[in-house]
């Protein structure tokens, strides 16, 4: 079925309502968090792990992160465990690191789109995976991840399935995203809001850009062109 682009009532374009994930809906970078807590659990060596995942962080941070070797390292000890055991580790994931990074502000923020009638989307660079079950317990049903492919067994390979959804990607994904709705970006009224300036495209490409705990380089920007600056964690 293909969903109206309009309100039959006013004929308004239809709100959408996208979020970034990391360090903006949550104060922590959950795939990095991920990293540290299979470190804590025994399933990598602390000191190896530790610094090939913050030499990748400091990649993402400076726009430089060559994402599919990144998912291929931050995938290893998920895609030895097995599916059974990864899911046991992720329920504790969230109960020890996700669970008490669920800040009030954010949940309120998500509150106030619902309440409008906006329709939420989250938008980010982590894995499926890390980001399923942390979606749900923000009460958020559509998301829109890096998707992993799967093998034969149905198990994850370390590889990334179609277009990931960082940097410009992000685009691409929410065109695709829209385009299964029988829509386009012009159909649509968007907010997006996101700590990083590697989000650049998707907020140039949205109605309403919202830079949400900026990193230095988007704080500028958004000083520069007049957009929203929200300091959701101050």
């Amino acid at each position: 079925m293909t969903l109206s682009s309009s309100s039959p009532a006013t004929g308004a374009p239809r709100r959408l309502a996208l979020f970034d994930l990391d360090h903006t809906l949550l104060p922590l970078d959950s795939d990095h968090a991920w990293g540290e807590y299979t470190s804590r659990i025994g399933w990598t060596d602390p000191v190896d792990f530790a610094r090939r995942n913050d030499a990748f962080f400091a990649h993402y941070r400076a726009g430089t992160l060559d994402i599919d070797e990144y998912v291929r390292f931050a995938t290893d000890a998920v895609r030895s465990r097995g599916a059974e055991a990864a899911a046991l580790a992720h329920a504790g994931f969230m109960r020890d690191v996700i669970g008490p990074a669920l800040r009030p502000e954010a949940l309120a923020l998500l509150q106030s789109h619902r309440d409008a009638g906006d329709e939420i989307v989250i938008v980010t660079a982590t894995n499926e995976f890390v980001t399923g079950p942390i979606a749900a317990a923000l009460g958020v049903t559509e998301l829109i991840a890096v998707q992993l492919e799967r093998g034969e067994d149905g198990w994850i390979t370390g590889a990334i399935l179609g277009v990931p959804s960082a940097r410009e990607g992000k685009v691409t994904r929410m065109e695709q995203w829209l385009a299964a709705r029988g829509q386009t970006f012009a159909d649509v009224h968007t907010t997006f809001y996101t700590d990083s300036y590697n989000d650049i495209a998707l907020l140039e490409r949205v109605d309403v850009p919202v830079a949400t705990n900026p990193d230095a380089r988007l704080r500028a920007v958004a000083a520069e062109r007049g957009w929203r600056t929200l300091d959701l964690f101050s």
